[in-house]
């Protein structure tokens, strides 16, 4: 068990490095759709927190670092039941995530485009909803990332990003929960070395809560996922 006292920000995800090896790298991709719904909670997000935006009408959703876009996919096939009219960006900075996300199809709803949300804020782009799936412990700066969504969001809007909360429970539940699918299910991707790395580089609730500005609440759920939520000013 490594030392999870404090985030370990001089380790690196393997599938962020510039040379990544390509066939792992997809594969990768391909397996998230399998992990998400396990580890994510994201049916439940989206029925507390997100399904009352959407149900006031049509609904614009970015979805930040949306990597293979597995869970943009499902928000968008969620939020058209509900909503009159979606439509859902998947925002990656990562060019290879973008391409592999778009060769994947999906929703009609769903748009897939590489860039920052710094780009999106120069632009004057507005939307109701903005969410993150494990995004925030990629970050230099989370608070850098939640003035840029502020901007983003609609006053009537909710954010929602979601990510891993560090502790020594979630670093032995990963770990022996994906240990028999190593050579398996997860064999050939960077799923089980990088998420044990997300988790040493992770946020605990209470080191996000001092990171965010006002307007911002950090919530703890289950399995050992940490929230920052925000509510726009007529949400």
């Amino acid at each position: 068990m490594p030392d999870l006292s404090r985030r370990d920000t001089a380790a690196r995800e393997l599938m962020d490095a510039a040379d990544a090896d390509r066939v792992a790298l997809e594969r990768t991709y391909e397996r998230f759709r399998l992990v998400n719904p396990v580890v994510g909670g994201w049916r439940r997000i989206y029925r507390r927190r997100i399904r009352p935006r959407v149900l006031a009408g049509d609904v614009r959703i970015l979805d930040i670092g949306s990597g293979g876009g597995d869970v943009t996919r499902r928000l968008a096939r969620w939020a058209r039941r509900d909503a009159s009219r979606v439509v859902v960006t998947a925002l990656d900075a990562d060019s290879r995530a973008t391409a592999w996300a778009e060769r994947q199809g999906g929703p009609a709803e769903v748009e897939y485009r590489t860039g920052t949300t710094g780009e999106l804020v120069a632009a004057g782009e507005r939307f109701d909803v903005v969410v993150s799936n494990h995004l925030l412990h990629h970050l230099d700066s989370v608070p850098e990332l939640l003035r840029e969504t502020e901007a983003l969001l609609d006053p009537a809007g909710v954010a929602v990003h979601v990510d891993i909360a560090r502790s020594p429970r979630a670093y032995a539940l990963f770990d022996a929960l994906t240990r028999p699918f190593q050579s398996t299910l997860l064999s050939g991707s960077f799923i089980r070395a990088d998420g044990l790395t997300s988790i040493r580089r992770s946020y605990t609730v209470a080191e996000l809560a001092e990171l965010a500005p006002p307007g911002w609440a950090a919530e703890s759920t289950t399995p050992c996922r940490a929230l920052l939520i925000r509510r726009g000013e007529r949400g």
